[in-house]
C-alpha cells in the first residue's frame, strides 16, 4: 500500500482538506511503520497543499512514534495514548466502560464509539480540544477531554438511549452468560464427583435436631444468624416447614446469597462471595470424598480450594483463601455440618454437596451473579 493523499482519502471517506489528525494517524498505524516513515514527507505536503497541514508537533509526535514502533521500543498503551491526543479517538477507559478492540467489537460498541467520535469531531471543530495539549499531556487539558466523553456517554441521544447504560448493560449480559456457563461446568462436574463417590446417606435425626436449633436462631436473631437468614433469601414470617427444604435453602445461600446482607456486616465477612466455581468445588469435593470426620478449617478448606491437598502449601493464595473460608466455616457450624471443632458431620457429608448442586442448578440472575463474586479483574 502506497501512503498518499489519495490512499489516505480512500481510507478516511472525506477530503483530504477535512481529514483529522485521528484519520491521518489511523492510516499511518495501518502500514508498517518503516512505509509509515517513508511516506511521511510526502504525505505532510499533500496535506499542506490541500490546506489541512495539521501541526508541527503532530508531525514530529508522529515520526517519534513511528520510530519507537519499528524498533521494537513502543508499547501499546503508548500508542494509543498517541492516538488518544489526536482529540478524537475515545479514551480507552471511561467510567466503568472499557472500550474493546476494534476487532473485538459488538455491533452496539461500534455504533457508539463512532458516535463518540463524531462528537468529539464536533468538539473539536468548535475549538473545545485542543490536540497540541493532550499531545503535551497538559493536565487541565486531559481531564476536560475525558470529561467531555463522560458527559456525551451519561447523555441521552435524540433515541432515547444513553451510551454509557446501553454498553454496560451489554457487557453485564455477556458477563452473566460467560458465568453461567462457567457454573454449568462446575455443576456437570460436581455431578460426576458425587456419582463417583456413591451414596451418601441422609442423617434424618441431625437435620431435624439442627433445623430446631435454626429455626429458633432465625427467629432470635443476632450474629451470625442475620447472615444466614439474608443469604438464605428467608421470610421469618413464612417460615419453611420442611427440614430438607429448609436446610438446603440455607445452606445454597452462603454459596450464592439470595438477599443483600444486613447493614454494618464486616467486609470481611463478606469474603466468601468473592470464591470462584472451582474453589467451592475442590473444597466440597475433598469434604464429599473424606467423609464425616474430615478436618474443614478454613485453613483446610483452602488448601482444598487451592489443590495443594496434603502438600502443606503455605503461599499467599493459600492464606487469603483461608480469610475467604473464615466466615463459611462460622456458617456451616451454625447449620451444622460442621462440628465445633471444624470437622465435617454426617450432616454435613450429605447436605453441603446437595447444597451446592442447589445453588447452581438455576442459571444466575444479574443481581446474583453480581453477589457471588464476578471479582478477578
Amino acid at each position: 500500500m502506497t501512503l498518499d493523499a489519495a490512499a489516505l482519502l480512500a481510507h478516511a471517506h472525506r477530503p483530504a482538506a477535512e481529514l483529522t489528525r485521528r484519520d491521518v494517524a489511523r492510516l499511518m498505524l495501518s502500514v508498517p511503520s518503516t512505509e509509515a516513515l517513508a511516506a511521511m514527507p510526502a504525505l505532510r505536503r499533500e496535506l499542506l497543499a490541500a490546506r489541512n497541514p495539521l501541526s508541527a508537533k503532530f508531525w514530529e509526535s508522529a515520526e517519534s512514534i513511528l520510530r519507537r514502533i519499528a524498533l521494537g521500543n513502543a508499547t501499546v498503551g503508548e500508542v494509543h495514548g498517541w492516538l488518544e491526543a489526536t482529540g478524537t479517538e475515545p479514551t480507552a477507559i471511561i467510567g466503568l466502560h472499557v472500550w474493546e478492540e476494534e476487532p473485538d467489537r459488538t455491533p452496539l460498541g461500534h455504533e457508539m464509539h463512532d458516535l463518540l467520535v463524531a462528537h468529539l469531531e464536533t468538539c473539536l471543530a468548535a475549538g473545545d480540544i485542543d490536540p497540541d495539549l493532550l499531545l503535551a499531556e497538559d493536565p487541565a487539558a486531559l481531564e476536560q477531554y475525558r470529561a467531555l466523553q463522560e458527559r456525551w456517554l451519561s447523555s441521552s441521544l435524540p433515541d432515547g438511549r444513553v451510551p454509557m447504560e446501553e454498553l454496560l448493560d451489554e457487557a453485564d449480559e455477556d458477563l452473566l452468560a460467560e458465568w453461567n456457563a462457567a457454573e454449568q461446568a462446575a455443576l456437570d462436574e460436581l455431578h460426576d464427583i458425587l456419582a463417583d463417590i456413591g451414596e451418601r446417606p441422609r442423617p434424618d435425626g441431625e437435620l431435624a435436631a439442627a433445623c430446631r436449633s435454626l429455626r429458633s436462631a432465625l427467629r432470635r436473631g443476632g450474629w451470625p444468624v442475620d447472615l444466614l437468614r439474608a443469604g438464605g433469601g428467608v421470610d421469618l414470617g413464612n417460615l419453611e416447614p420442611d427440614d430438607q427444604r429448609l436446610w438446603l435453602q440455607l445452606a445454597a445461600g452462603v454459596i450464592r446469597p439470595v438477599d443483600d446482607p444486613p447493614d454494618g456486616i464486616p467486609l470481611d465477612e463478606l469474603s466468601a462471595t468473592a470464591l470462584e466455581h472451582d474453589e467451592w468445588l475442590w473444597a466440597v469435593e475433598a469434604l464429599a470424598r473424606g467423609g464425616p470426620g474430615t478436618g474443614a478449617s478454613a485453613e483446610d478448606l483452602a488448601r482444598f480450594a487451592a489443590g495443594a491437598g496434603d502438600n502443606g502449601d503455605d503461599s499467599n493464595d493459600v492464606g487469603v483463601l483461608a480469610d475467604w473460608f473464615q466466615p463459611v466455616v462460622e456458617l456451616w457450624q451454625l447449620l451444622g455440618a460442621l462440628d465445633d471443632h471444624e470437622r465435617l458431620t454426617a450432616l454435613g457429608w450429605w447436605g453441603l454437596p446437595e447444597a451446592l448442586s442447589q445453588a447452581w442448578s438455576s442459571p444466575a440472575t444479574e443481581d446474583s451473579a453480581g453477589s457471588v463474586g464476578l471479582r478477578r479483574v
